[in-house]
């Protein structure tokens, strides 16, 4: 039950807890490192949080799921008092957020609505078609973390849909021009070829961190290619053996950069 003074209500640690889904564990390490102490103490010294103490809770919930660390979250806090325009901010983002992740639920939907469809038919549907659906689930999970996935999430949220759009674009664009050389058997060192390698690396650029976090993402992408580079590139509109063909010649002209 919400408790009530004669001002304004406020919250037992448990209560709070409770409602937003928060351990009292992680509330009271909250208040130990400085993100979010209680408002009041009662006579006995029991905590009791304030409506802004709630706000503040909503704001941390929703730095941590954008995947910030802690320490982070505390600086933003610090330099950015409560006010209007900064939740708008916040809010702005983890809308952003959020639509790109009802996308990646909307295609597991899709999905999963062939599947029903064909057993509608009476037809079992074949194997690659649950497998493909099983792919979409798990390959993010496998290759990044929980929090690499909330930051590749964050970065494409930040840079909106037009700006995905456009780079989906920019990239069909780069595969047609690089193939067409690989075919040609143009050295990788070719100043042409290095222009289009230099604007391929920076094509993912935005989407990764630039720290250290950024060069683990891009790493765990590489990876993730070398090991399903068949089921992956089965998507793209290219056949898998030009594509394989096209990431070798890329790595020789990283290769051979002057």
């Amino acid at each position: 039950m919400i408790g009530e003074d004669a001002t304004a209500r406020w919250w037992s640690i448990g209560e709070l807890a409770r409602a937003s889904g928060v351990t009292v564990r992680t509330l009271r390490h909250y208040d130990e490192i400085g993100v979010l102490r209680s408002g009041e103490r009662t006579a006995s010294g029991h905590r009791r949080y304030t409506a802004a103490d709630l706000r503040r809770l909503y704001r941390v919930r929703s730095l941590r799921a954008l995947g910030m660390p802690l320490d982070e979250i505390k600086e933003v806090l610090a330099s950015s008092p409560e006010n209007p325009a900064a939740m708008r901010t916040l809010l702005r983002t983890q809308l952003r957020q959020l639509t790109f992740q009802a996308e990646q639920i909307q295609q597991l939907i899709e999905q999963i609505h062939g599947l029903l469809r064909q057993l509608d038919e009476a037809s079992m549907p074949d194997p690659d078609q649950f497998m493909t659906t099983l792919e979409m689930i798990s390959m993010l999970e496998t290759y990044f973390t929980q929090e690499q996935r909330d930051e590749l999430a964050r970065r494409r949220g930040e840079l909106g849909a037009e700006a995905v759009e456009e780079a989906k674009t920019h990239f069909i664009e780069l595969v047609e021009q690089l193939l067409r050389h690989v075919q040609d058997g143009t050295p990788a060192d070719d100043p042409q070829v290095q222009e289009l390698v230099r604007r391929w690396d920076e094509l993912a650029t935005p989407f990764h961190a630039e720290d250290a976090r950024g060069e683990q993402t891009k790493a765990a992408a590489r990876r993730m290619w070398q090991e399903h580079r068949d089921q992956l590139s089965a998507r793209l509109p290219w056949p898998t053996e030009k594509m394989v063909e096209l990431l070798a010649y890329l790595e020789r002209a990283r290769t051979t950069a002057h």
